[in-house]
């Protein structure tokens, strides 16, 4: 049952939940707004559970904590949908609207959870505006989204949007570390492809094909110079179906590259392990040539949205990271 001292990160958002509940400051409406796997959802379930808890502080012993902790409180609703891409305006109307109507069945409060909300219809949005210009004083409506600029600007101007930020490297990495025991390494490598996003490194810490993707790759780089382009361009056909995470471990090993050129600190690295490596193309490689093989990378992802043949691409590519 996760409440909020169980969630990694996110310090602002919670200080702002916890303050509102010990004030009495309670918004009928929240958009909570960030990437998918960022933690929208249980942030949403830790609020809809301390609001709810007969203490207001998610206790976990109350009657409310142990229905909440059971899927079952009937003061939690979470809007369903049929159409896979879109919240209709039958949805809201028989899952939240005519359901307003009854009283919480104790406490307080009932608690809307819509995800991906985003996918409101505008007949959706309009539907649910009223409920939110007017609401009966016990319902709060949470609105979960990765894409805000969707709603209507109607929607946005009545609700209290709360951004949920990219966590440090850092937080990730220790939490990966602590919760599943994965090594400093790995765990850092994962931290850094998520870019801040606990949910994407937890999934790109369990995925096998991205490890052995990512090796594939980086055996590419270390033999950059030694090997002829022709094989050089087999290997990466290899990891076709992969380009998009071969380029962002490209991006990274660059970047470890650079910093090390700049700074001869080892422990500014993602690649700790691949420190020698690292050394020997900072000094192979000229600034010039280092800003000249990160906007190669650049112009490979460019070239392959836009659909030009993956061959020449690739080729275009090694070559630049051959010749710098």
């Amino acid at each position: 049952m996760t409440g909020f001292s169980d969630i990694t990160g996110h310090e602002q958002l919670i200080s702002y939940f916890l303050r509102s509940l010990d004030h009495g400051n309670i918004s009928h409406a929240y958009i909570l707004s960030g990437e998918e796997g960022m933690g929208k959802m249980t942030l949403a379930k830790a609020f809809a559970r301390s609001l709810l808890c007969s203490t207001h502080n998610g206790c976990g012993s109350c009657h409310s904590c142990l229905m909440f902790a059971s899927g079952n409180h009937p003061d939690v609703i979470y809007v369903q949908h049929e159409k896979e891409n879109s919240i209709g305006v039958d949805d809201i109307r028989e899952q939240l609207i005519a359901d307003t109507e009854i009283r919480p069945y104790q406490g307080g409060y009932k608690v809307y959870i819509i995800d991906e909300a985003e996918k409101l219809t505008p007949a959706a949005q309009n539907a649910l505006l009223k409920t939110i210009e007017e609401p009966p004083e016990y319902v709060v409506v949470m609105l979960l989204t990765s894409h805000e600029e969707s709603f209507l600007q109607t929607i946005l101007s009545r609700c209290i949007t709360l951004r949920l930020r990219p966590l440090h490297d850092r937080t990730v990495t220790d939490y990966l570390m602590k919760r599943y025991g994965i090594e400093q390494h790995q765990a850092s490598i994962c931290a850094a492809f998520a870019r801040g996003n606990l949910g994407r490194a937890i999934t790109l810490a369990d995925s096998e094909r991205f490890m052995e993707m990512h090796g594939k790759t980086i055996e590419i780089l270390k033999s950059i110079y030694d090997t002829p382009l022709y094989q050089l361009l087999d290997e990466l056909k290899g990891l076709k179906d992969e380009i998009y995470e071969v380029l962002d471990t490209m991006k990274l090993w660059y970047r470890d590259v650079v910093v090390f050129k700049a700074t001869q600190d080892s422990n500014l690295l993602i690649f700790k392990e691949e420190q020698q490596t690292i050394k020997k193309m900072a000094d192979h490689s000229s600034y010039n040539g280092l800003d000249e093989i990160q906007s190669g990378i650049d112009k490979a992802r460019a070239r392959l949205k836009a659909n030009v043949g993956f061959d020449l691409v690739a080729e275009l590519l090694l070559l630049t990271l051959q010749e710098n």
